[in-house]
């Protein structure tokens, strides 16, 4: 099997741009955001999270509010770290059981990629990148967030070193551009992966 690992900061397109990529390689994509999400519903993960960080992060029907944990782990890496502890197993445990049903290519979508035990397992790396101020409106628009709040995020959300990718893609968010790129890059996926795909 071969994987292919996407990963960037918020707001660059990076999920967008993965999909598609799937779409061209007919591969399947896993957005493990998602299965992030789908973790905070599990009945002992919701009870780890209320003791760590108090029934604060509940809506009323007593279901993780995510625009409220958000609030807290998003803007200090040592709660992030928190949440991080409470969900990985449950994501990983996911992730393992997907990748041993699959013997073709995957795709790995996932901010946090470069700091899991996956950034080993991916055999072509890309790192999507931004107008840094394109990026922040967009975001800003996105979760109705201030800028204020935005750079505060921000600082505390991971970098990127580019020297740990096969592939760097700057998006201008034109659909011309995602196109020629997505096409620059399965071609480059297909050489160095020995695909035959495209």
């Amino acid at each position: 099997m071969k994987v292919i690992g996407i990963t960037a900061k918020s707001g660059t397109g990076k999920s967008t741009f993965a999909k598609l990529l799937a779409k061209k390689l007919h591969c399947k994509c896993i957005d493990i955001d998602k299965i992030g999400h789908n973790a905070l519903i599990q009945p002992y993960i919701l009870n780890d999270l209320i003791n760590k960080f108090g029934s604060i992060i509940l809506d009323s029907a007593g279901n993780i509010d995510r625009k409220k944990l958000g609030d807290i782990v998003f803007c200090k890496r040592q709660e992030m770290q928190k949440l991080t502890e409470a969900t990985e197993k449950y994501i990983y445990e996911v992730l393992d059981n997907t990748l041993s049903q699959n013997d073709n290519v995957i795709i790995l979508d996932w901010i946090l990629l470069p700091h899991t035990k996956y950034w080993e397992k991916c055999n072509f790396k890309i790192l999507i990148t931004a107008d840094e101020e394109e990026r922040k409106r967009r975001v800003m628009q996105r979760d109705n967030i201030s800028e204020e709040y935005f750079c505060k995020r921000d600082l505390a959300s991971i970098d990127y070193s580019p020297y740990k990718f096969d592939y760097i893609f700057k998006n201008d968010y034109k659909l011309q551009t995602i196109e020629n790129g997505i096409n620059e890059t399965g071609k480059e996926c297909t050489k160095k992966l020995k695909l035959d795909i495209i």
